[in-house]
């Protein structure tokens, strides 16, 4: 780890545990990248980002008088200054990898940079990373929209449960209930955790593929935004807590990685009195963080409470594309992994 270069950030804190944390009026000032290499002969430092279409990311690029682009926020409102050169072009870092992919399709494989046509929280989790950590750092994005962690993301090891008289099938389970959602032929409980997790093995497998030179790796973290899928279906909404447990182990079980840190986001549009299966679901990622409800997880699991960082919109219409949005919540996710290492 190198010293922390970016602005001092404003932390929430419940229970002695970092549950949410929000930036305050300086977050912007994150140190701009100057060139300095990576340290080629320490494993690449590895984070795996995961969850369904928020995570994948939809926030807007290119348009500079676009009120939701990124181009905008830099260039017209002068905020994320630490993006562009003193010529106004996007940087590009070289000690940063930014890859993605879906299923069985590769979609990014470049040092990263504003590139394409939507952005989401890889950026500001990036910059964030390279700025403290003296190895390569890979950002590994594995995910695809409209995914709920109750069914297709189910983790490994997940027993049958019941809600309300129903018994709701376990990992590798098959609904019993003839009026349960369809899926593709083949479709089982977990399906989508299967393939996010042998996708971005894959992508580890060839690791001289995305980091030139590179041969050793190390996965130091996952980020997790994801839950509109969930809070839709109150089975999945009553475990999702048990099954973000479930989740974090079988993480660090698949990828050799029993020290990894787990930062999750909450649903940009819920409040702190929200109800229903949003409320049960934000308060599962804070419960997480909680060393008293979750003491094993004591300084290695953080929430972002994302609703102030959130320019309007809601999961569900992916936040009307704003790259604000994308780019706030991104930071302070980021921000939080940070104090997890620095821990």
């Amino acid at each position: 780890m190198g010293r922390i270069t970016t602005a001092a950030f404003m932390s929430v804190v419940m229970a002695g545990s970092l549950l949410a944390v929000e930036p305050d009026p300086r977050a912007h000032q994150i140190a701009r990248y100057e060139g300095r290499a990576p340290d080629m002969s320490k494993p690449v430092q590895v984070f795996i980002l995961l969850g369904q279409s928020n995570m994948l990311g939809f926030g807007t690029v290119a348009g500079i008088d676009d009120e939701r682009s990124i181009e905008h926020a830099v260039k017209r409102l002068s905020l994320y200054p630490y993006l562009i050169d003193e010529e106004g072009n996007w940087i590009t870092r070289n000690d940063v990898r930014n890859v993605r992919v879906m299923n069985d399709r590769q979609f990014n494989n470049e040092w990263m940079t504003i590139t394409g046509d939507y952005i989401g929280p890889e950026i500001g989790i990036g910059w964030h990373l390279g700025n403290v950590i003296d190895a390569p750092v890979l950002v590994l994005k594995s995910c695809i929209g409209n995914r709920s962690l109750g069914w297709d993301l189910l983790p490994p090891s997940t027993p049958a449960w019941e809600h309300n008289g129903e018994i709701q099938p376990g990992y590798r389970g098959t609904p019993q209930d003839p009026h349960a959602e369809t899926e593709p032929e083949g479709w089982y409980a977990g399906t989508q955790y299967d393939n996010d997790i042998g996708a971005a093995k894959r992508v580890l497998s060839n690791l001289d593929d995305y980091i030139p030179g590179a041969t050793e790796y190390e996965v130091a973290g996952f980020f997790w935004w994801q839950g509109d899928k969930d809070m839709r279906n109150a089975a999945h909404a009553a475990a999702y807590e048990a099954n973000l447990v479930r989740l974090i182990n079988a993480l660090r079980k698949d990828f050799n990685a029993p020290n990894a840190k787990f930062v999750s986001a909450t649903l940009g549009q819920t409040t702190m009195e929200t109800g229903g299966g949003q409320g049960l679901i934000r308060d599962a990622k804070f419960n997480l963080a909680n060393p008293e409800k979750h003491p094993d997880f004591a300084g290695q699991v953080a929430a972002v409470y994302t609703n102030p960082l959130n320019k309007g919109g809601g999961s569900s219409g992916h936040y009307n594309r704003h790259a604000q949005t994308y780019m706030n919540v991104g930071e302070a996710m980021g921000w939080a992994m940070v104090q997890l290492l620095d821990e």
